[in-house]
Order: C-alpha cells, then structure tokens, then sequence
C-alpha cells in the first residue's frame, strides 16, 4: 500500500480509480493467501519503476496532510487546556471535577495539575468485539490453517520475524545496567 498510494482525486473518472482499487485488492489478497506470490511481488516492482515520481508526490501529499490535522489538533488541544484553565481559575476552591451526561464521570482538570484527564466519550461504555469468522460453517478453524493464514497477513503487512528477533535483541540489551 505504500507504493500503490494514489486518491480518487488521481484520477479522471470513478470507473478508473474502481478499478485501481480492485487491482490493489487483488494484490493483497494474492500475497495473503500464497497465490503467485513472485508473480505479485514482480508486478510490485515493475509498477514502482514505472510510476516512481507518482508514488513519491503521493507520499509528500500524505505528509503535508497528516502534518495539518496534526497543527490543528494541536491548536484544538490548546485551546481546551485554555478553557479548562479559565474555568479552574474562575471557580476558586473548585477541584475541577463534573458530573457529565447521565452521571458520567467526566473530569476537566483538577486545580493545580497540569495533567489532563481523558474524557469519557458517548454514552455507553467501550465496544464490543466483533465475533470471530466462521471458515468451516461452526465458527472453529483449524489451528494449522489459522496459523498459515496469520503468517500470510503478516507478511503481507510487511512484518517479517527477523524484526521480532530484532526488536526484542535491542530491549534485552537496551535494559542491561552495567557498574
């Protein structure tokens, strides 16, 4: 996905961004599942020379739009913690804390802590777990094929084993304290 990156805006007609849509969709799910995979992957590679500049000025503009919502989150942010802080400084004695909708325990900021409390959000508790995919009709998928099937994802996600080994080489010797 991250060389087959373009936007509707890309191109010209619907019909033609479907339609790079299903080729990208047929690419994963050729390398999730183990089909032709050196074909796939040789397709990958053509496709990344042959529109390298279009790939790169998609990265940038990816860039350029994550780095906004970041200044405008930021400023939002900002501008709670302001309010937050004139409503602190305006009841003096208060500790800050409000009952929310329906009794929820919604607190703003405690007076004299510079640290903000996450918000509850709605009203209803945290969501549900979509429940598990049904393969063979009763919900239960053989183990092996389960396996075979998260490698493949994973794989295809980019992650490789190398870097678990990796990673846990660098926090085993990142915690070693030497006198």
């Amino acid at each position: 996905m991250s060389r087959y990156n373009k936007g509707e805006d890309d191109f010209p007609t619907l019909r033609e961004y479907n339609d790079y849509l299903e080729e990208t969709e047929d690419i994963v799910f050729n390398l999730v599942e183990g089909i032709d995979v050196q074909g796939t992957e040789a397709r990958i590679a053509l496709y990344q020379e042959e529109h390298a500049e279009q790939i790169i000025a998609s990265r940038a503009k990816k860039a350029e739009r994550i780095s906004a919502s970041f200044r405008a989150a930021n400023a939002k942010r900002n501008q709670d913690k302001e309010a937050d802080l004139e409503q602190v400084k305006e009841a003096p004695g208060s500790t800050g804390i409000q009952a929310g909708a329906a009794g929820q325990y919604a607190p703003s900021m405690v007076a004299g802590s510079m640290f903000m409390q996450p918000r509850p959000m709605g009203p209803g508790g945290q969501p549900m777990p979509l429940g598990t995919s049904t393969y063979n009709g009763e919900g239960i998928e053989d183990p092996a094929a389960q396996k075979i099937r998260e490698e493949r994802g994973a794989r295809a996600g980019g992650w490789t084993p190398e870097l678990g080994r990796k990673r846990a080489f660098e926090e085993a010797f990142c915690s070693v304290w030497v006198n």
